[in-house]
């Protein structure tokens, strides 16, 4: 495989990434987060590192062999206990589609915070 070809492999793979929250149980920062995210209308997966010892150990590499959660993986991009807007900004350059066509306006967002409403495709 050329350097071209493999650059271009790496580009799609950033375009189909996903926003991929990293969690635990109990967490109040994996919560708000959570609802950061909802109420900006964010599309994500997210995964119990309890639950799940390969996510356990990905969050380990990622935060110096710690487990802290929440941490949160778009394509190539990663951080340890980001900010709904930190998330919001990566995604709009490394996985757009995560995205909502236009922004919820506050109650939408409010009611999509506290799991009253889905985000909508």
């Amino acid at each position: 495989m050329t350097e071209e070809q493999s650059n271009r492999e790496g580009a799609a793979e950033q375009e189909n990434a996903g926003v991929l929250v990293y969690s635990r149980p109990g967490c109040p920062f994996c919560t708000s987060l959570r609802a950061g995210l909802r109420k900006h209308g964010v599309r994500f997966d997210e995964v119990n590192i309890w639950e799940d010892e390969q996510a356990a150990a990905t969050v380990r590499s990622l935060a110096a062999g710690n487990e802290t959660v929440p941490t949160v993986v778009i394509g190539s991009w990663s951080a340890v206990n980001p900010s709904a807007e930190a998330v919001r900004e990566a995604a709009s350059e490394h996985a757009p589609a995560a995205l909502p066509a236009s922004e919820p306006g506050l109650v939408d967002g409010t009611m999509r915070a506290l799991g009253l409403r889905r985000n909508e495709t």
